[in-house]
């Protein structure tokens, strides 16, 4: 792919991923790593640790933003907090110990639970 061609496609993957990380306040990763892998071409774990740092200053900035608009609950921040770090470690752990494929499997079957739920329930 032509250089250009692949930093726009970035780009606007880059905008996607955050315009659905602004509007939902979370679950641009959902949409970064599969456009990572396939559009990108980029191995699967270097997708979802890219995507965590291209989340990351989305994430904060989306958050300052719902936080100026008073829909940030910092109580609840507070008291999730030292699980989410928690967990973020030990996924990085887990993520760095399974196969490709191991982790195409589960990422898949998340995001296909997460939309039926989201259907149905």
């Amino acid at each position: 792919m032509e250089k250009k061609l692949k930093y726009t496609l970035l780009a606007l993957f880059g905008a996607l991923t955050g315009f659905v990380n602004g509007f939902f306040g979370g679950g641009g990763g959902m949409i970064c790593v599969p456009l990572l892998i396939y559009a990108a071409k980029e191995p699967v774990k270097k997708a979802h640790a890219t995507a965590l740092l291209i989340i990351l200053p989305v994430s904060v900035v989306s958050a300052i933003f719902y936080f100026s608009f008073g829909s940030l609950d910092l109580s609840v921040l507070l008291k999730s907090g030292i699980g989410v770090v928690a967990g973020g470690i030990l996924g990085a752990l887990l993520l760095s110990r399974l196969s490709n494929d191991i982790i195409k499997m589960v990422f898949s079957a998340v995001m296909l639970a997460a939309g039926v739920r989201m259907l149905f329930f």
